[in-house]
This record gives structure tokens, sequence and C-alpha cells, in this order.
């Protein structure tokens, strides 16, 4: 188990990019299994979750070839379905929760896709019924063996069809996606997530030669195609990773510039954090954070009463910056209630913060108020166990803005989300030390 020695309490300066987007990466790399030709795909974070999943495309038969830093060349000519009915299958398929996006194209190109339960973060339940739901609607058989966990669906044939998603799920709108787009007929999916990612996805694939309208939009329609070509895309940067630095900078009362990160496609995110107080301004396609020397102030509804963030489907919030946020209320002017309403475990690393001298009160799992100490009092260095990726980032946050040394373990779950964190952070000042 891997671990971060932080010294906090320094200043950091200067420039950072944001690796590509993470949740992006998922979708598209699983896309590549719709078509036996070439796709080059261009700006892919180098994490554990997205190695993990092109070497499963690699098992399953996917020629994987690097043409440059971060550009990589995929090709599903000669598929291998015999190993999905493998243990090496199982084993690599349950090791990330993205490994569920391979069934919608497998379903749509080969008839039948199989996977383990997923993994991922420990965050609360995740369900997959939006996902299964969308194939049965598109006419698959549904399967599923209680004992050892294992999802199928297999269909002679796919047909088009009107459905409305009971949630609207971004993995499960990307996954019936992939499966209608070569479905006979015409595909109507209401309720269907719009984040910039599946904006992404949509577009790689019309580009291939799907016919996908309504992109953007809750309303998805698709005329399905009998088959689809190779095409080159470039992923959007990580507004999660953008969102974390923003945090970063404003705990550490350092100016930062973030670079290229693609600012319309950012939605709210830059007004979120204008909210507590942060100076947030656009200088071309960059972020620049100034110091906050005089620290931050949280700004109260009009009538006065106390500000509440939650997350809510794009282009609500984004569940995964609200730990960043929770982080960054530690050590403004007011308070503020955090509401996660989507994962009910998502909260539970406050106890770290409290033990660093953090004023948070947790209401339940899914509610927390933060009493924000104006950094009239700094928080204490410790030792802390990163519980999953995001909490991990915003207990290294809080760790940098700590004076004294603090002890990181677990470090695994930050770098599946987050590339070569340590070496980015130390190049604009950071002591962090990591120790194998």
């Amino acid at each position: 188990m891997g671990t971060f020695k932080i010294e906090g309490g320094h200043q950091l300066k200067g420039e950072i990019t944001p690796q590509g987007a993470k949740n992006e990466a998922l979708q598209i790399l699983c896309a590549v299994l719709l078509t036996p030709e070439e796709v080059i795909i261009s700006n892919i974070p180098d994490i554990k979750d997205v190695n993990k999943l092109m070497n499963l495309l690699e098992s399953l038969g996917v020629k994987v070839q690097k043409k440059g830093q971060s550009t990589y060349s995929f090709q599903a000519d000669n598929i291998n379905l015999d190993y999905l009915e493998t243990q090496k299958f199982r084993e690599e398929g349950s090791g990330l929760r993205g490994s569920i996006m391979i069934v919608g194209p497998m379903l749509a190109r080969f008839g039948k896709g199989y996977i383990p339960k997923p993994g991922g973060d420990k965050i609360g339940r995740r369900r997959l019924d939006t996902h299964f739901e969308g194939f049965m609607k598109l006419g698959a058989d549904f399967r599923f063996n209680k004992e050892d966990h294992f999802y199928g669906v297999e269909a002679k044939s796919l047909k088009g069809t009107y459905m409305l998603l009971d949630e609207a799920s971004v993995t499960g709108t990307a996954n019936i996606v992939m499966a209608a787009v070569l479905a006979e007929g015409k595909t109507t999916i209401y309720n269907a997530a719009c984040e910039p990612y599946l904006q992404q996805l949509c577009k790689m694939l019309n580009r291939m030669g799907a016919k996908i309208t309504g992109i953007g939009s809750n309303m998805i329609y698709i005329d399905g195609v009998k088959s689809l070509g190779g095409t080159t895309h470039r992923m959007l940067p990580d507004m999660i990773e953008i969102g974390s630095w923003i945090g970063l900078a404003a705990m550490t009362k350092s100016e930062l510039t973030i670079k290229d990160v693609s600012w319309d496609d950012l939605g709210v995110i830059p007004n979120i954090f204008r909210k507590l107080g942060i100076t947030v301004e656009r200088k071309g396609n960059d972020i620049h954070i100034p110091k906050h020397e005089n620290g931050y102030e949280i700004q109260n509804y009009i009538d006065g009463s106390i500000l509440t963030i939650s997350d809510a489907p794009w282009p609500g919030f984004t569940p995964d910056l609200l730990s960043i946020i929770l982080v960054v209320a530690t050590q403004a002017r007011g308070s503020l209630l955090i509401h996660q309403k989507m994962f009910e475990s998502r909260l539970f690393f406050v106890d770290k913060l409290i033990d660093m001298g953090a004023k948070v009160i947790l209401c339940d799992p899914h509610r927390a108020t933060v009493i924000g100490h104006d950094f009239e009092s700094s928080l204490k260095a410790t030792t802390m166990t990163s519980p999953d990726i995001r909490a991990g980032v915003s207990l290294l946050i809080a760790a940098l803005s700590a004076k004294g040394i603090s002890t990181i373990h677990n470090i695994e779950q930050i770098d599946r989300g987050y590339e070569r964190i340590d070496e980015r952070l130390r190049a604009i000042g950071a002591k962090i030390t990591r120790i194998d």
C-alpha cells in the first residue's frame, strides 16, 4: 500500500495542465468495440482505472498501439468472444467500474455482452438497473447469476424503441446509446444524461457514421445504422481535476493558472467556487486563481439563509466535486450546507477532517454542515487513509494547507483518477513525497 508524506502550510505558484477526462475515457475506449476499423484517441490520462480498461480491451483482442504522448490507436477487428467466459475476464472485469460500458457495444456488434459485478469507489449503492432495462427494451434477453454476481445480455438483433430512463445515469445513457447505434430502426431516449463527456461520445459516434441527434439535451434520437467506421478523437480536460486545482489554490492561498480548461464545458463549476468567495478569472482558455491573502467568504442566499451546495445531473453540479467544496469551506468565512444526494457513503471521510480540527457536523449520510475557520486556525497535520478517489484528493488538499507533516495511506485510490499527481504538484512547489 503506497503512502504520501506531505509537508503542508506552503504557498504554491505556477501553471498546471489538467489531464484528459477520466470519466470520458471510460466511455470512449469502450466505443472502439463498435467497429473493426482503426480508432485513434488522444489526451488519454495515464491513470490506473483507464489503464485497467485498456488491458481488458487487449485481453478481448483489441489491438492497442501507442502513437505518442497520451495518444493510442485501437482496432477491434479480431475480438475473442471466448474471453468473456474465462476466469481472467471475471477478475479483470470486476476490477473497475468502467468495465460495465463494454456491454452495450459488445451486445450491438456481437449479439452478447457479459460483465461481472463491477468494482470502483465504495461510496454507496451504484445500481446497474438503468443499463440492463435499456438493453431489454432494445430486445435483449437478460440473465443474472446471483451466486457469482455475473450479468449477461444476448440478442439476435436489436430493434429501436422509445424509452424513458428511470434516472439520468451517465454510464447508463452511454451504454444504451452505444447499443442503439447499431439497432434496427429509431431509438428515442428520454431523461438521458447530457454531460459534456456523453456529448463527446455522441459526436465521436457520429463521426464514425452513427446518426444521433438531440446531443446535449435530455432527449436523444438515434437512427440505427448497419456498421460504423474508424475516426480520431481528442478527450476533453478533466473537469474534476480542474475543480480540484481551484480548491487547492484557495486552501493554500496560492496563485495558480490552470491551463487549457475548455471553459465552455465547465458548466456551473466556476460559479459554484465563486459562491464560496473564490476569485476565478477567465484568461483565454485558462483559469487564473490569484492569491487569497485575506481569505474568502461564503455567500448567503438573498434572504440571509445559509448557502446549500448540492449535486444534480448535468447541467447541475457534479457530485465528484462536493468533497472538494466541503474541504475548501473549512477555511472560509461563513457556513455552508453540503447535500450529497446521489451516494450515501461519500461524506463519511469527514471524520478525518474533524481530526484535523475542521468544524464539520455530519447531519446524516447525505448532509454535512461546515463552519469555516477563516484561516484563524490552520488544520492540523495527521495520518489518514484515502477511502476513494475524490475523498483522497480532498484529504490531500487539506494536508497541503495544514501546518506540519501529514501522511496519507492507500494512495492507490488517488492514482486511480489523478495522473502523476505528486510529480505535478511538486512542479508548482508542493512538498510531497511518495513512499511505496
